[in-house]
């Protein structure tokens, strides 16, 4: 038995998207979310906005399981978060961080090479 190959989908252009059609993007768990999760992690640097809702979107089940080999999409983007070096996104890192299961906490922690996420230099 053959398995049909599904249908080849347009590469949305997520430079020219607005941060809330980021988020529908990734909310939507189609196969561009990693595209969308890193646009909106080049744009937290400059934009508090942005910064917020990847923060917000470190919470679904989808990014937290969705997994690059050990790395999560969630912990992409608190990485990315703590990478744009700003006091606003590195707060809504540490809430996001906060927000994940003990043993996420302790796996990110590992990654990173500290003992305390507030010591995370990526």
């Amino acid at each position: 038995m053959t398995i049909p190959v599904p249908p080849k989908l347009p590469v949305p252009p997520v430079r020219e998207m607005s941060a809330t059609d980021l988020a529908d993007l990734i909310r939507s768990g189609g196969p561009y979310r990693g595209k969308a999760v890193f646009e909106l992690a080049d744009r937290a640097a400059t934009d508090d906005a942005a910064a917020n809702l990847l923060g917000e979107l470190t919470h679904l089940p989808m990014l937290r399981d969705d997994r690059i080999h050990a790395i999560s999409l969630a912990w992409a983007a608190i990485v990315s978060l703590l990478a744009a070096r700003t006091p606003h996104a590195r707060q809504v890192a540490y809430r996001s961080f906060a927000a994940l299961p003990g043993s996420e906490q302790e796996g990110l922690l590992a990654y990173l090479r500290c003992s305390r996420i507030e010591d995370a230099q990526p």
